[in-house]
Parts: structure tokens; C-alpha cells; sequence
């Protein structure tokens, strides 16, 4: 293997793995503090005895969600729509949200015209 491709492997950041149950995400960056799993443990290196934080549930119960900061949904979805598809789901909500507030601020304005 090139050193170019090992170091795109180590430096590609671990999935994350999100209870079907209750929405927990488990984030190997973060660890777990309830059951002392320290930061950086992926998700297959888990005891077998761990259960969900929140709802104890079991290892077979989380979903790979991916790692964070990518697009979610299907790869072969990305392509679809006004380019939303590709965006992150914290510019997705920074799009939604922004646009709540503009459009609070327009309708606010109307207040303005006597």
C-alpha cells in the first residue's frame, strides 16, 4: 500500500454508530462515561456486555451512521435535488434555521410600514 493511501486511512475519522431504539449516537471520539470507555475506542472494540447509555439497549440495536461531517443519506442520492443532498447536517440546519430567522425578520418588518 502507498504511503498516500495508509495515511488517508489513518487520518479518515471512525463511524459513528446510532441506536435504533432511542437516536443515542456513539461517537469513538468521545468514548462512552457512563461504562468508562475511553475516548478513541471504536465501535467493534466494545465489550459485548455494552449497552446503550440512554436505553440500554444492545450492540445489535445501533446502525452505522458514518463518520461525522459527511453528507447523510445514500451516496447514489447525493446527486439528487438543488445541491441539499451534499450538504452536512450542520449546514443543513444552519440553512433551515437561517431561513426561520430570516423570514421571522421580514415579518417583524411588516410592523414597520404605517
Amino acid at each position: 500500500m502507498s504511503e498516500q493511501a495508509q495515511e488517508a486511512l489513518e487520518t479518515q475519522a471512525p463511524d459513528r454508530y446510532e441506536c435504533r431504539a432511542c437516536g443515542y449516537v456513539y461517537e469513538p471520539e468521545k468514548g462512552d462515561d457512563k461504562y468508562n470507555i475511553p475516548a478513541g475506542t471504536a465501535f467493534a472494540d466494545l465489550p459485548t456486555n455494552w449497552n446503550c447509555p440512554v436505553c440500554s439497549a444492545k450492540k445489535v440495536a445501533f446502525a452505522n451512521i458514518g463518520p461525522t461531517g459527511t453528507a447523510s443519506g445514500f451516496k447514489e442520492n447525493l446527486g439528487y435535488g438543488f445541491g441539499v443532498n451534499q450538504l452536512t447536517p450542520a449546514q443543513k440546519n444552519i440553512l433551515i434555521f437561517g431561513a426561520l430567522a430570516l423570514g421571522f425578520l421580514f415579518f417583524i418588518s411588516l410592523y414597520g410600514l404605517q
